[in-house]
């Protein structure tokens, strides 16, 4: 039941229809029964300033923020957290007084799928390689640094936008070429996905597994297929397979923390409703 005293929250895109946010957070208000609403909100580019500094007038509680205004909308907050600062991007926003108040969950929500799926894993373990080198390549390689690990490959198609990040991320992290994506993994304690390849519509990762240790955790942030091929080679060769949907469900956590003041659970029931929005 929604009275007239409801918090509200929503998500922003162009377009927005694709999110599963409103699904995933209206899930978890009627668990714990709070008298909220969580609403997609359809922004146009050209209106995102308009839209975000209108939050706090229409008593939102907080909004998330999905593309193409991850970036675009670091001009508009009266407070940008470190994390958010770092990557560039903001995915959430919480209004505390009537001052906007960016963050970036994407990290923690890795770590925390990362710890689900494969709580063996510890940060100083081993080497780490990305494939990718965009915004969720970002999220994942500074808390992946955060955490620990004691150096980062980062390869991608790409190989300027690999240095650029390897160049940010500081003494850790090395790009490597795109030709040498199956020698890297020699060593490494996690292998993480971070590109679109292997996406439903998208071309396959080209990755051959050979070097990677049989000890070594394998992440793919795609979720559309669940499991993709790389999930599926590496389970093959007896690695531990860490599924992307993980990573959505968790970075929604502290949003919801922050506007209606329950930390809330990721569990199975969760992440079959969620799914079941397919």
């Amino acid at each position: 039941m929604i009275s007239g005293k409801a918090r509200i929250a929503g998500v922003m895109g162009w377009p927005v229809d694709h999110s599963r946010s409103p699904r995933l957070h209206n899930y978890w208000l009627d668990r714990h029964g709070i008298d909220a609403a969580y609403v997609p909100l359809a922004v146009a580019p050209e209106t995102l300033e308009q839209a975000v500094r209108g939050l706090p007038a229409l008593g939102f509680a907080g909004a998330n923020v999905t593309i193409p205004h991850k970036e675009a909308v670091l001009p508009f907050l009266d407070r940008i957290d470190p994390a958010a600062e770092r990557i560039g991007a903001v995915n959430t926003i919480v209004i505390k007084d009537g001052r906007l108040h960016g963050s970036n969950t994407d990290g923690f929500g890795f770590l925390e799928n990362l710890k689900a799926g494969a709580p063996q894993w510890r940060g100083e373990a081993g080497p780490a390689v990305i494939v990718g080198a965009g915004g969720a390549a970002k999220a994942v390689a500074w808390a992946l640094i955060d955490a620990g690990v004691p150096t980062l490959r980062i390869v991608n198609r790409n190989a300027t936008r690999a240095e650029d990040l390897a160049a940010a991320l500081g003494p850790k992290a090395r790009a490597m070429v795109w030709e040498s994506r199956a020698d890297v993994l020699g060593e490494a304690a996690l292998l993480v996905n971070t590109s679109a390849l292997g996406m439903t519509g998208q071309p396959g990762l080209d990755l051959d597994l050979a070097r990677l240790p049989a000890t070594a955790v394998v992440n793919d942030i795609v979720y559309q297929p669940l499991e993709t091929p790389l999930l599926a080679a590496a389970r093959t060769r007896g690695n531990t397979a860490v599924e992307g949907i993980g990573m959505l469900l968790h970075q929604g956590r502290p949003g919801f923390a922050a506007w209606f003041g329950v930390d809330p659970t990721v569990d199975a029931s969760l992440r079959d409703h969620v799914l079941a929005g397919d």
